[in-house]
């Protein structure tokens, strides 16, 4: 319900807007702007935008059902499941969702978006079994979700191919800073829900894990801080690059060491992804107008200056204020987000600041309020407790997190 009131706010807002600016302002040609806007934008959501990323998705979604099939899904499952375990301590070791929750989280790492929603469904489902009441979530319950709203995901494929659509000189540039704060974001839904529900995160499994991992990321941020501009650049573009290349190659290899037949399963996947392409294009259609029309109006200005001139009192830097309705946006409604990521890529180009920075704010978190209505209704549940507060707290972080990598990545 919430995206349906912002949907049509777009529109309303832009008309109240438009009439002051007409009866106020004597600006005669504003409803044109807005109308032209509409058009072309439709036009692009659809020619520009949508059909390109057909091509993009039909091969990346080829290449990550080989994965899949080569048994990438199954071998992160074995790793990270010991950690999982003591997550979960409600759960019994040999209940079914562990495994469900193992490959829901596994899928979602490597961006297979359609196998993770099935795997994250039965999961919900199971943990439901567990369930003693059966309208209100359980703590095992709120910890997946959270954790899954957190959006960890190892290949940010959509955001790559889009802004390889938009003519950025290198669409993978945004890898390591999305990977850094999807990373955070995670961090601290674990130590959120894990405080709240008294898990004992202090055992030697989770303490190697989260302490290994994030010791990791702080021996990176400290290697990059001593780095140049260009460096820092130099660096983003070639680690994001190689990597995403040989997550390809060993996909593929491992695919042909199991005898995987990887074309026929190439174009297995592939098909998936043209009819995600597809399914995708009304949405882009529907927010890129709204969009369109909020933004020719000037009601985004009015709304950016507003958050510049709030945050410019702190004596804060606020340059990074054009790309905050992408965050204001993203626990709400993906493609609402995904939409305004892409309108501010050509508004101010994929390779500016505000450019790179949407892109790491479209990266580091997920959609929490339709996940909470997806899994959480699919088993009926009406009490979600804590869960959504959970959720935005990790947004709120990942926001912030987004802003500092963007500085210390693409600033200048």
């Amino acid at each position: 319900m919430a995206l349906n009131y912002i949907w049509a706010a777009f529109f309303v807002v832009a008309f109240v807007v438009a009439l002051l600016k007409l009866i106020f302002l004597g600006d005669t040609e504003i409803f044109k702007l807005m109308v032209e806007g509409m058009f072309d934008s439709a036009k692009v959501a659809v020619m520009d935008i949508a059909l390109p990323l057909a091509g993009v998705m039909t091969f990346f979604l080829g290449i990550l059902n080989i994965g899949e099939k080569a048994g990438a899904i199954n071998f992160m499952a074995r790793i990270i499941g010991p950690f999982f375990n003591k997550l979960f301590p409600e759960v019994p070791k040999n209940h079914p969702a562990n495994g469900q929750m193992i490959m829901n989280f596994s899928a979602n790492m490597l961006g297979l978006d359609n196998a993770a929603t099935p795997f994250g469904l039965k999961a919900m489902q199971s943990l439901q079994e567990l369930n003693p009441s059966k309208d209100t979530a359980s703590n095992a319950q709120i910890m997946f979700l959270v954790l899954h709203t957190s959006g960890l995901t190892i290949i940010p494929l959509s955001i790559m191919a889009q802004r390889a659509i938009l003519g950025a000189k290198d669409p993978s540039d945004i890898f390591i800073p999305c990977l850094i704060g999807t990373y955070v974001t995670t961090l601290v839904s674990i130590l959120i829900v894990g405080t709240y529900q008294r898990i004992n995160l202090w055992n030697r499994t989770v303490i190697g894990w989260l302490g290994g991992i994030t010791l990791g990321i702080a021996l990176l941020l400290w290697y990059l801080s001593g780095l140049s501009k260009e460096g820092l650049e130099t660096f983003s573009k070639i680690t994001g690059s190689l990597i995403l290349m040989s997550i390809i190659v060993s996909f593929l290899v491992g695919g042909m060491v199991r005898k995987v037949n990887i074309f026929d399963t190439f174009i297995e996947g592939a098909k998936v992804g043209f009819e995600t392409s597809v399914k995708i294009m009304p949405y882009l259609v529907g927010m890129l107008v709204a969009i369109s029309a909020f933004r020719n109006a000037g009601a985004m200005s009015y709304l950016v200056e507003g958050f510049k001139w709030v945050i410019g009192l702190t004596g804060v830097n606020t340059d990074f204020t054009d790309a905050l309705p992408v965050a204001l946006m993203k626990p709400l409604s993906g493609s609402g987000a995904r939409a305004l990521m892409i309108d501010s890529m050509k508004q101010f180009g994929p390779d500016s600041f505000i450019g790179r920075l949407v892109c790491i704010f479209q990266g580091s978190a997920d959609t929490t309020f339709y996940i909470v209505a997806l899994y959480f209704g699919s088993v009926g549940i009406k009490n979600t407790r804590y869960a959504i507060i959970a959720g935005l707290i990790a947004d709120f972080v990942g926001v912030i997190a987004g802003i500092l990598l963007g500085y210390l990545f693409f600033y200048e």
